[in-house]
């Protein structure tokens, strides 16, 4: 049975990131995400509906964001889901998140929403890859993924 998990998410950060390494010297950065959705409720009017995503970034990604990016600033995310299960005090807890693979920065270094692509998608590949995480670990990339299809192949 065939499977695909991608995630495109276009919002603003909800915090600064705070990037640290892993003992084998891999960078990651946490971020949180609002993503903004404006639907009409059943008397007609306008309602602004905000989700909050929890998204991690690894490697050359997360040092990027962590350079570049600051609580306000746009960005558009694309990634994969995936499900962090842990036990604690004998209780099972799961959480939905993103790994961010690509991010693709909108607003200018310090300026927040300003400069950038005017909250428009971004068209080609994202500028921050995710560098090989090594160790056989799976942070980033799937060995063997190619990068997606190439910019003639997207539709925006």
């Amino acid at each position: 049975m065939a499977s695909y998990n991608r995630v495109v998410l276009l919002g603003n950060l909800t915090r600064d990131p705070e990037l640290r390494y892993t003992p084998g010297g891999l960078a990651v950065t946490d971020v949180g995400l609002a993503v903004n959705h404006r639907r009409k409720n059943d008397k007609g009017e306008w309602v602004e509906e905000t989700t909050f995503v929890d998204v991690t970034l690894w490697g050359r990604t997360a040092e990027v964001a962590s350079e570049y990016c600051n609580k306000g600033s746009p960005l558009f995310i694309e990634g994969r889901l995936k499900l962090d299960t842990w036990e604690k005090d004998g209780k099972k807890n799961s959480k939905l998140k993103v790994i961010g693979e690509h991010i693709q920065l909108l607003g200018s270094k310090g300026g927040g929403a300003g400069g950038g692509a005017g909250g428009a998608p971004p068209r080609g590949r994202a500028t921050a890859p995710v560098a090989d995480a090594g160790g056989g670990e799976d942070h980033g990339e799937p060995e063997g993924f190619s990068g997606g299809p190439p910019d003639d192949d997207i539709p925006f």
